[in-house]
């Protein structure tokens, strides 16, 4: 699948400021803070879109922060390699698209489309590999294969299920005790009564043909993928049996991060992730921002009423990737502010020091990608009348670009 065009991202080292510091991040596993600086290669996976409907402010705020990550990591001078899936045949879209009329096939490539068209204009680091589903079915059907024979999948009529038990350390992505999952697995697509299933949290892996719906000859028999191997087929196939960081929402902690893991670490006998990081939820004036309440906000919608996307970007950043928060339609005008401030601050002739701007962003960012602090320190600089320094203003431009993705 094809991903979408790479931003410029200036480097700061080749602009004589040497190497960013190590970053950390908070490991959701271990609930604490971890040193993430790998030797040479940073390996990335974050979970994607179903693409049955468009971006919306969730989506976005979540897909910055690990962009923030990759201008961390390369700013530190590492290569990063990057996989992202789509998951281009599920349940939620072919529901949508029986009630819509539309093909399948035609609604996710519109809408993966619209996608690529907003991580562009919002100056997102595409992924080094960007998977629809439909591409990995043999590497869905590999794994499986590979976890038949460690004796951790079953039958169920004529589905395949994966005995989520077969790893000794289930659950310690997400920390749930079992009241917690049995609570959370049936609202995150998961089928606990299901007669025939050894324990009522073990996860479908291949989900035999349904009438009217779409399937695949495999060894495996005719039939499509469940969701939480897709995932983990393609971050082992193209980052490794063990990578740096697992990334995606809140709400992908569990049953998707857990049941992906432990399916990778079933067959590879490897932790599957160095850290699990997650972003926090959005909801729009006082609810849960989801399809279901039809109160998305959506980004394509807010370019096409001609908000510029670095203010939206900016209007994003303001709230740390962890935190869960709410986005009310003035929040735009605060983005817009801010980037007219930055860009009459580059516009003069001198200002503070570009070294000290450079340091302190890169402080910021590094602990723990704190974005609203990186803010708070460049409204500082724009906001600083001293003229110590004629490069500065040119030097802030690059590395608010560089670092936090905002061009000026």
């Amino acid at each position: 699948m094809r991903s979408w065009s790479v931003p410029d991202v200036p480097s700061l080292a080749e602009q004589g400021f040497g190497k960013g510091p190590r970053a950390t991040v908070f490991d959701s596993s271990s609930q604490s803070l971890q040193a993430s600086d790998p030797a040479v290669q940073a390996r990335l996976y974050v979970c994607g879109i179903t693409p049955y409907d468009a971006t919306h402010m969730g989506h976005a705020a979540t897909y910055l922060a690990f962009d923030l990550l990759q201008r961390v990591w390369r700013d530190r001078g590492l290569d990063v390699l990057y996989t992202q899936n789509v998951t281009d045949v599920d349940d939620p879209l072919l529901e949508r698209a029986n009630a819509t009329g539309i093909d399948w096939v035609e609604l996710a490539e519109r809408e993966t489309q619209l996608f690529r068209d907003d991580m562009t204009a919002l100056q997102v680091i595409p992924p080094d590999h960007y998977i629809g589903a439909v591409e990995a079915i043999d590497l869905v059907v590999d794994l499986v294969q590979r976890l038949e024979e460690a004796g951790a999948v079953y039958k169920v009529d004529d589905d395949l299920y994966f005995d989520v038990h077969s790893d000794p350390t289930f659950g310690s992505v997400s920390g749930f005790d079992a009241e917690k999952m049995a609570e959370v697995f049936p609202e995150r697509g998961g089928d606990p009564d299901r007669p025939g299933k050894r324990h009522p949290l073990d996860c479908l892996v291949w989900q035999a043909e349904r009438p009217g719906e779409p399937a695949w000859d495999t060894q495996l028999g005719r039939g499509r993928p469940g969701w939480h191997i897709e995932c983990s087929s393609m971050a082992m196939h193209y980052l490794g049996n063990s990578i740096d960081v697992q990334g995606g929402g809140s709400d992908l902690i569990f049953p998707h991060h857990e049941m992906s893991a432990s399916e990778a670490q079933v067959a590879t006998g490897e932790r599957f992730a160095k850290a699990y990081v997650h972003a926090g939820m959005v909801g729009f004036e006082g609810e849960k921002m989801s399809k279901s309440k039809g109160n998305l906000v959506l980004f394509s919608k807010l370019r096409a009423a001609g908000r510029d996307p670095m203010a939206i970007r900016l209007s994003l950043l303001a709230h740390h990737y962890r935190s869960d928060w709410e986005w009310f339609d003035t929040d735009i005008s605060g983005g817009e502010k801010r980037l007219a401030a930055w860009r009459e601050a580059v516009g003069r002739t001198a200002g503070p020091s570009g070294e000290k701007l450079v340091n302190d962003l890169r402080e910021a960012l590094a602990d723990d990608l704190d974005a609203p602090r990186a803010l708070e320190v460049m409204d500082n600089w724009a906001t600083d009348d001293s003229t110590e320094d004629e490069s500065a203003p040119e030097t802030a431009a690059i590395a608010v670009n560089a670092l936090l993705g905002v061009k000026l």
